[in-house]
């Protein structure tokens, strides 16, 4: 294990060499964490989802009719474009772009077109560290300050104990997106590391959720402390190049590098203009640093849910699936979550719901000029991943619609597509 360095040390070293982004659109509840008991409980629950037979029904032929969904909605919607992979039982039933890249200079998207992912990044977060725990590097109940000495809050004592899962599952105890703002003015990560030794507390850390992206980017300083490698480095070489995720790469300059990548999108009132990147986000790497296409994505999203345990053990994921904190807020969020959520809850860099009776992992993203969602069912062993590069809503419809199909749902339109065209394409 390499000698331990000063935080503001570590934190300039990684935040010169490692670029990355998020924007967080969750919100805060001042919600306990849940208990050891409920822990241990909710542990066993995963074991029981993991262990569940699979359906029988096979959904090819449902991913084969949401390609056609998909070219309509973006017809009709008047997006600039989007990408969607379907996986089910470890098979790729569909992976595939719609739109363009540039809404003023079309280029088709594909497959291998890259998108910025934001939030989504924080799932690799989680998963490095799983892997560094496995590697006996550190611990999930490590406190922090034994990697990062310098690391304070206004509550000493209390920031004495907290751990890498308080940080991944963002019970630091600081209120919602802490210095995010001051982020966004281009003011150094490093520096606002620094100051969250006079952040407001929202309660004694560890005691309750507060969704971060400063503070959550601390674990890159951990994983750099306890390894002398750099974050973005240790992801690439012990997820993305074993996962076969050859498209994914850190940062604005790679992102820009790449020869077929969808730029972001805001509406000025009257159509979709493509910006430039923000690079503001990009300097906090494990809270949203990721770009991925959408066929990097697939192989993510099967290795989620264990077809690739070469690489991700099921002790690790099961791990990093299972509920930290209680986050009911979550629920009221948007039309199909307070319609099909009972439950909502924070993992480690993943959000735990129920979805109409069935665990459902799922993660959201969204960055200037781009939105993304991921989420898959357990028990049924499918999931979905969508990625868009503009800021309209409408696509998350995609979600609901694809676990209402899995789970034999018919009573909601989420789509909202015009039946004339949805008929006339089918025939």
């Amino acid at each position: 294990m390499p000698n331990r360095s000063p935080l503001p040390n570590i934190l300039i070293a990684c935040s010169v060499l490692i670029a990355t982004a998020g924007l967080s659109t969750a919100m805060s509840q001042n919600v306990k964490p849940i208990s050891a008991g409920q822990s241990a409980v909710a542990l066993e629950t995963a074991k029981q989802v993991n262990m569940a037979t699979k359906p029988v029904r096979d959904l090819s032929i449902d991913a084969k009719e949401f390609e056609s969904l998909a070219t309509l909605f973006v017809q009709q919607k008047k997006i600039p474009g989007m990408a969607i992979a379907i996986v089910q039982n470890g098979k790729l039933l569909s992976v595939k772009g719609y739109g363009v890249t540039d809404a003023q200079k079309p280029q088709a998207i594909n497959e291998n077109t890259t998108f910025r992912l934001a939030s989504l990044s924080k799932a690799f977060a989680a998963t490095i560290t799983g892997i560094l725990v496995e590697e006996k590097a550190l611990g999930w109940d490590t406190p922090i300050s034994t990697q990062l000495p310098e690391f304070k809050l206004r509550d000493y004592q209390g920031s004495q104990r907290v751990t890498v899962s308080d940080v991944l599952s963002h019970q630091v105890g600081l209120g919602k997106n802490t210095y995010d703002r001051d982020l966004e003015s281009n003011i150094p990560y490093p520096l606002l590391a620094e100051r969250l030794s006079n952040a407001p507390l929202a309660c004694t850390p560890s005691e309750c959720y507060g969704y971060q992206n400063i503070a959550f980017s601390l674990i890159g300083d951990i994983v750099f402390a306890v390894t002398g490698d750099f974050y973005s480095h240790q992801v690439e070489t012990k997820i993305f190049s074993p996962l076969g995720m050859k498209g994914a790469t850190f940062g604005r300059d790679a992102l820009m590098a790449n020869t077929n990548w969808a730029r972001p999108h805001v509406y000025n009132g009257k159509q979709w203009v493509a910006r430039t990147p923000n690079e503001n986000y990009y300097h906090v790497p494990p809270a949203a640093g990721v770009n991925a296409n959408i066929h990097d994505m697939a192989l993510w999203l099967n290795a989620q849910l264990g077809h690739r345990q070469d690489v991700l053990s099921a002790n690790l994921l099961t791990k990093t699936h299972t509920p930290q904190v209680n986050t009911p807020g979550e629920i009221r969020a948007s039309g199909w979550r307070h319609d099909r959520l009972s439950t909502a809850s924070y993992a480690l860099g993943w959000r735990v719901f129920t979805y109409h009776g069935q665990k459902m992992v799922f993660h959201g993203g969204a960055v200037s000029g781009y939105r993304s969602l991921i989420a898959f069912l357990p028990d049924q062993d499918t999931g979905i991943v969508i990625l868009w590069n503009s800021e309209s809503a409408s696509p998350s419809a995609f979600l609901p619609a694809w676990m209402d199909r899995a789970l034999g749902i018919n009573n909601a339109e989420w789509l909202h597509l015009k039946e004339d065209d949805v008929s006339s394409d089918n025939d």
